[in-house]
């Protein structure tokens, strides 16, 4: 669905006249002038000597900049802006190095189909190619992790490659763009009139429905269907569907579940919720998969991690795939019915014709599968004493009422966020789906407060993770952005451990981690520290960060050896997955030397 123009007039800035006609301007002022004109009220970003005329014009422009540590955590901060806010996110950096790290965060947003854009110095023209002093080509470096890029080397090409940058951007398939200036284009002088008309782009289509003959079948198919599910993806939050879903649930009763990034998208406490699928998702939603007649896939790409062995995949389901870009129809798993388009508006197309189908024994058996595990939830163990990472994200989750944003990092705490955190709205879960990238959360999270200043916002991150990117602690200081931080501190890079346990003989080779004491780098940054050591903290250390005016880290030194349950192995069959043993061992798994005592014996 192509984006509506955010063309807004720029207001009154000191140094640049404007009155009515035309002005004169330096190509690193109309920089800013496009970026006011898309709606940009705050860029996270880095200076160095290609992008600094562009930083000289900052001040005559009413847009906030954060300065970052760390470029990923710029292209980070921005993807967590577009993440909370449904708007493009703008990261900006100097040219060679300061460029390059920008590259983690931008494939991560092309993987997760976030809108960002890039806007990067390059050195002059006449020295593209030389080898010249922080130079680097940068455009091909982000060739295959962009939805677009722009070398841009004359002045009067600045503002259409941006305004052309955020066009693409935000419609259809959203994604990453680059925009490369050099830095002569942004010291050129241009006698320069804003172009408000809406971009035209020859080739480009983002814009696309389905026939009416699909539609048909498709209404046809779910009609006769005796076991449907419905896979709610990161499709319906990007589309702002859910109202939309829930009344096509609520007129068909079809049983939902949810991809790692669709979460939220439909309410988790909705009846017919099932929650999430794949590796780790719920064990009665990955056998209520391999047992469907029907599957209607909305907003969703069937990777790896949601199908396991692609031979044995839903083997008597039909499947119907709503997906906005064509690319992915067929790319991993074959459907019977393609329906390309925006998935909002496809689904108000099937509405006035679909009826409820008769699957009443369907729901009723599904319901059935949940016993087992119940038996082995965590949460329903007796209280032992000791302090498992579910049950802080389930008193996370009961402690702020399941209202918080919270932006996950990669690995065991980001699976069991989503299997104790039950979000019921969209955009309250941001986390790295196809890259995985460790480092994301606590940039992100950021970046989201700025998006959302009024929001519960807390960051769930491991302790391998979150020292990663932990240096931008420095910017929640300086910038004065608060978010609450959740360690969940097993001593270990806990999913690689979990892997070498199960498929490695429990060889622990290089997942022992040492962290610092992260109640004292806190302090270090003028921010809080709290440590928690068994449950009965995590109440008053929660109620305590939620109050704080700055940046709270909590320090949850959880259970070492615990893993996350269910697993399907990688390549197995979705529904032979690895269940969490009962009864679970009375006594604690053996500690890592490491994590106590910082010396590996």
């Amino acid at each position: 669905m192509a984006a509506p123009s955010t063309d807004k007039p720029i207001p009154t800035t000191p140094g640049i006249e404007t009155a009515t006609g035309i002005r004169t301007l330096t190509g690193a002022q109309i920089i800013w002038d496009a970026l006011v004109r898309q709606g940009v009220e705050v860029v996270f970003g880095y200076p160095g000597g290609a992008i600094m005329p562009a930083y000289d014009a900052l001040p005559g422009f009413p847009i906030r900049h954060i300065l970052v540590r760390h470029e990923q955590g710029a292209a980070h901060m921005a993807d967590g802006f577009a993440r909370a806010s449904g708007r493009v996110g703008v990261a900006v950096a100097t040219s060679g190095p300061g460029a390059t790290n920008l590259v983690t965060g931008i494939a991560n947003a092309m993987m997760d189909s976030i809108p960002i854009v890039c806007v990067t110095g390059q050195v002059p023209s006449h020295l593209i190619g030389s080898d010249a002093f922080q130079e680097t080509d940068f455009t091909g470096v982000t060739l295959p992790i962009t939805k677009h890029n722009f070398l841009v080397t004359r002045v009067q090409d600045i503002m259409p490659a941006i305004k052309q940058a955020f066009y693409i951007a935000s419609s259809g398939r959203p994604g990453p763009v680059v925009v490369d200036i050099t830095k002569d284009a942004q010291n050129q002088k241009l006698e320069y009139v804003y172009d408000p008309s809406p971009v035209r782009l020859p080739g480009y289509r983002p814009e696309r429905q389905p026939l009416p003959e699909e539609l048909k079948e498709a209404v046809e198919m779910i009609q006769a269907a005796k076991r449907p599910i419905i896979f709610s993806g990161h499709g319906i939050i990007k589309a702002n569907a859910t109202s939309v879903l829930l009344e096509f649930v609520h007129k068909t009763n079809i049983p939902v579940a949810q991809t790692l990034l669709g979460l939220g998208g439909f309410p988790a406490s909705h009846e017919r919720s099932l929650g999430m699928m794949g590796m780790h998702g719920e064990a009665w939603v990955n056998k209520a998969i391999q047992e469907a007649d029907l599957i209607i896939a909305l907003g969703m790409r069937f990777d790896d991690r949601v199908t396991g062995n692609l031979k044995t995949y839903a083997p008597n389901a039909k499947k119907i795939h709503v997906e906005l870009d064509p690319a992915e129809i067929n790319k991993n798993v074959h459907v019977d019915i393609p329906l390309v388009g925006d998935v909002r508006e496809i689904l108000r197309l099937l509405m006035p014709h679909v009826e409820r189908p008769d699957c009443g024994d369907w729901v009723r058996y599904i319901e059935g599968l949940k016993g087992d595990s119940a038996v082995r939830d965590i949460q329903d163990l007796p209280d032992s004493g000791q302090l498992f990472a579910a049950h802080v994200i389930h008193d996370l989750w009961k402690l702020t009422e399941g209202k918080a944003l919270v932006v996950t990092d990669v690995g065991q705490h980001q699976m069991w966020e989503a299997q104790y955190y039950k979000h019921d709205h969209p955009r309250k879960l941001l986390t790295s789906g196809g890259a995985g990238t460790m480092g994301f959360a606590l940039p992100a999270a950021m970046g989201a407060r700025l998006a959302c200043p009024d929001d519960d916002i807390w960051v769930v991150a491991g302790d391998g993770g979150f020292q990663m990117t932990a240096s931008e602690l420095a910017t929640c200081s300086q910038e004065n952005i608060k978010v609450n931080v959740a360690i969940i501190n097993n001593g270990y890079l806990g999913m690689v451990r979990q892997w070498q346990q199960f498929f490695y003989g429990g060889r622990y080779v290089a997942t022992p981690i040492k962290s610092p004491d992260y109640v004292k780098l806190a302090d270090a940054h003028g921010l809080k520290g709290i440590l928690v050591t068994r449950r009965d903290q995590v109440k008053a250390a929660v109620e305590e960060a939620r109050a704080n005016k700055e940046t709270t880290i909590i320090d949850f030194r959880v259970e070492q050896e615990d893993s996350v349950y269910p697993m399907v192995p990688a390549g197995a069959d979705l529904d032979n997955m690895i269940r969490r043993p009962v009864p679970v061992a009375d006594k604690s798994a053996p500690h890592n030397p490491i994590f106590e005592t910082s010396e590996d014996d």
